[in-house]
């Protein structure tokens, strides 16, 4: 059951080869004997998923038509908010909080007869590239426990990877499902910004961040984007017409892949330093693989490389300093036991609340809104956005999509980066600027450094090109095998890769 995608497990349960408690229970047992190992867990719903797992059977039972992943368990990320569930952000701030309503997403997904087994470690309301800057410790990373899972949707790649469950609910505003997906050898979507409502995800930066889905296969992220995407009435930033309807894409078929006409940009500049040469060898192998399948590869350089990650902190600090100011130790949240007065209510609250990233990026982003900054900074950042956005319209002007790394190494050492902020910062120089124009974009594993550890590439499309990006990403996952790996394969997927990586 556990080798199973979730559409498999969802059709042994349709077809009475399995029960829905059978399976929620049996991934509940997994988490309960393996998490102590990976932390991916903040926190179980074990009475509630077996509640709703009776729930579900019962409309199986009927003949009810629910979806392709009806019975599946999920794991939904911390900041998602889940009624019943505790949401915390991993963050001291929010300990104990539990919501009265779902996220859209998760209630849409519950329709479809999905059951959410509980909350995933993050880093602190997703601000962090490591999920080491939460409340509940650092995620470990399934393939070697010494490092990194990746951030700030690190418990949710994680607990793919480890076959915690089959599917998890992400969030991304910089790169934060595509990042932990390539570090830990899962597949993850970011869909175009107003493709899935934002109802019910904790802001940090309500411009960037986008609901999306991790999973260890595209087909099994498609089928989860095609239930939560739509119209929301509650999020007016939620834009697109019809949810996606990426159950029909060519590739379903059992015909070989054909990418024919379609044409591939691949940014030459990414490639050029500050890269690992095992991950550019990767990068430019899955290249390679889709020009086998027909497409034409193309480079090209990137433009305003320098400037994007200094737009996306300025942007994305400024609008987390405005999103949280709402936590101030009066109307919800924490509240620090030793203020006594309205000032040190303020002070102390927020002091002992966050953590020192979140106060870090609070401070940067007070300051470059900040009268006499606001123009230096701020106004600077929102031009330069104006820009990226235009230089990708451009590039689909040529291209039907771009492949790119989606870091510049594989996953490193646990507290090797966490003290240098600008280093961190940096690894999110291939995947921010995704988010600065809203674009979509899928992460796929892609091979293995020496040491075995996954390495992950990214396929960017234009807004709401997601049919056309899972067509192309299950046209790749057919004629390799990098998705279909677990941790347990380490050494056999060393051996695999040619030259270094041997």
């Amino acid at each position: 059951m556990f080798d199973m995608n979730a559409i498999e497990l969802s059709n042994s349960i349709k077809s009475k080869k399995l029960s829905v408690a059978e399976a929620v229970g049996a991934y509940i047992n997994t988490i309960k004997n393996t998490d102590g190992e990976y932390n991916a867990f903040i926190s179980l719903a074990e009475d509630d998923a077996l509640d709703r797992a009776k729930t579900v059977q019962a409309k199986i039972d009927a003949g009810e038509a629910l979806s392709p992943l009806a019975g599946v368990p999920i794991g939904v990320k911390d900041n998602i908010s889940t009624m019943g569930i505790k949401t915390t952000c991993a963050s001291k701030m929010l300990a104990g909080y539990t919501p009265v309503f779902n996220a859209t997403a998760v209630d849409r997904l519950e329709q479809a007869g999905m059951v959410v087994v509980g909350k995933l470690n993050m880093d602190e309301f997703a601000m962090g590239g490591s999920t080491e800057t939460g409340a509940f410790g650092p995620v470990r990373n399934p393939w070697d426990t010494s490092r990194v899972a990746g951030g700030s949707s690190g418990g949710s790649a994680a607990a793919v990877a480890a076959r915690e469950v089959p599917l998890t609910l992400g969030s991304d505003t910089g790169g934060s499902i595509r990042q932990p997906c390539a570090f830990c050898g899962v597949t993850g979507i970011k869909p175009t910004y107003g493709a899935v409502s934002r109802y019910g995800l904790v802001a940090f930066a309500s411009s960037l961040d986008q609901i999306g889905p991790i999973g260890k296969d595209i087909d099994d992220c498609a089928a989860m984007l095609s239930i939560i995407s739509g119209q929301d009435g509650r999020d007016n930033t939620c834009v697109i017409e019809k949810p996606f309807d990426l159950g029909t894409a060519p590739a379903h078929t059992p015909a070989p892949p054909n990418l024919h006409n379609t044409k591939i940009g691949l940014p030459h500049n990414y490639l050029e330093s500050g890269i690992d040469d095992e991950v550019k060898n990767s990068i430019l192998s899955a290249a390679k693989d889709f020009e086998s399948a027909g497409a034409s590869v193309e480079e090209f350089d990137m433009p305003l490389m320098d400037y994007i990650i200094p737009a996306y902190y300025v942007i994305a600090c400024a609008e987390a300093s405005s999103n949280l100011s709402r936590y101030d130790g009066l109307k919800y949240g924490y509240r620090s036991e030793g203020a006594e007065t309205l000032s040190e209510v303020y002070r102390l609250s927020r002091s002992e609340g966050f953590g020192i990233e979140v106060k870090r990026r609070i401070m940067l982003g007070s300051f470059v809104l900040s009268s006499g900054y606001y123009d230096a900074y701020y106004k600077k950042a929102l031009q330069t956005r104006a820009l990226v956005k235009d230089a990708y319209s451009k590039l689909f002007g040529r291209f039907d999509m771009l492949l790119s790394p989606v870091a510049p190494t594989t996953a490193y050492r646990l507290g090797e980066n966490v003290g240098d902020p600008v280093k961190m910062y940096m690894g999110d120089i291939y995947t921010a600027s995704v988010n600065l124009a809203g674009l979509p974009a899928v992460s796929l594993p892609c091979g293995f450094d020496g040491q075995g550890l996954p390495i992950g590439f990214q396929l960017v499309g234009d807004a709401f090109s997601e049919e056309k990006l899972v067509w192309a990403a299950q046209a790749y996952q057919q004629i390799t095998d990098h998705h279909t790996k677990k941790p347990g394969d380490v050494a056999a997927s060393a051996q695999k890769q040619g030259g270094p990586s041997t």
